[in-house]
């Protein structure tokens, strides 16, 4: 059960739209999001995730319906939502001839914030050894963690952080798991994130969003979001032999297959394991298929994505 949404809602999206000429961004998208709630925008490139947050961010304007934030539209209350909200994008231009600790405090002066806060920043974003290194010399990560630590200077109510860990290795992508979760722990902020990574989304939310073609196509806590799908166990398998004639879902059969045929594989859905896989097992036997592979695993957000568009999360 997801706590938060009992809680004041802070963001409050409803009914909106937005094109770019031919193409339609967000297509009447409405979402809430709650107080200390961590929320993830799940979905491929190009879903409409980060057009989404722009809108929310006050960087687009809607062509249609409205966002409120903590009950204000942006129009005639830009400062009071700008003091509330920290932004980190998906490619942060810094100086570059600043140093770490320089950079901070030009950012902390925008907020009339202490040189205490920037301490805390710095310990918070782990750069304590990178405090006087130019922002030039940072890598990748040590640069998304500055981005970070800067949209944390002003102790946001709202966190938006947009694919914050795109193009970053795995240990600098842990790093910013990391920080979010003391941030989370401390139950202080909203976070809307937007990522294609399922891990990204499992590892840090409370609740996600799936969203595809500008469009919400499944919402809930992790838990619900898997165990409402049609099947909860998930098997893959691969074929050999001759495929040119296989037809896996035919109204009789009582199992689900999305079937990969460039690469003679497919994933099963199941709800009743005990009933569907010696169906499974019974039709290649019929059809003379050939069984090369069969594991079961847990079911993921790739799996429902899979299921209901019949594509990856990181097509």
């Amino acid at each position: 059960m997801n706590t938060f949404r009992h809680a004041e809602t802070v963001i409050n999206v409803d009914n909106v739209f937005k094109s770019f000429k031919q193409v339609k961004a967000v297509k009447g998208v409405s979402l809430q999001i709650h107080r200390g709630e961590f929320v993830a925008l799940l979905g491929p490139n190009g879903a409409g995730k980060t057009t989404l947050v722009e809108m929310i961010e006050g960087i687009q304007k809607p062509d249609q319906g409205t966002i409120l934030i903590k009950n204000r539209r942006w129009k005639g209350h830009e400062e009071d939502i700008h003091k509330i909200i920290g932004l980190s994008l998906q490619e942060t231009r810094f100086m570059d001839k600043l140093t770490v600790v320089e950079t901070l405090t030009l950012f902390a002066s925008f907020y009339l914030l202490p040189m205490s806060r920037i301490e805390e920043i710095i310990e918070l974003s782990g750069l304590q050894e990178k405090r006087k290194s130019y922002v030039v010399n940072l890598s990748g990560g040590q640069r998304q963690r500055l981005a970070l630590g800067i949209a944390l200077l002003n102790k946001p109510e709202i966190l938006l952080l947009d694919e914050p860990t795109t193009g970053l290795d795995p240990t600098a992508r842990r790093d910013i798991w990391n920080i979010l979760n003391q941030l989370k722990a401390e139950q202080a902020t909203s976070l809307i994130l937007t990522t294609h990574y399922m891990e990204e989304a499992e590892n840090l939310c409370d609740y996600i969003i799936l969203i595809d073609r500008g469009e919400i196509i499944r919402e809930g806590p992790l838990e619900k979001l898997l165990d409402d799908r049609k099947g909860n166990k998930t098997i893959d398998f691969s074929l050999e032999g001759d495929l040119s004639a296989v037809h896996f879902n035919p109204p009789e059969n009582s199992f689900q297959v999305i079937w990969d045929p460039q690469n003679a594989r497919g994933t099963l859905t199941m709800h009743n394991i005990e009933k569907e896989l010696p169906d499974f097992l019974n039709y290649l036997k019929r059809n003379n298929l050939r069984l090369q592979n069969l594991e079961c695993r847990r079911t993921t957000l790739n799996d429902l994505f899979l299921s209901l568009t019949g594509r990856q999360l990181n097509a």
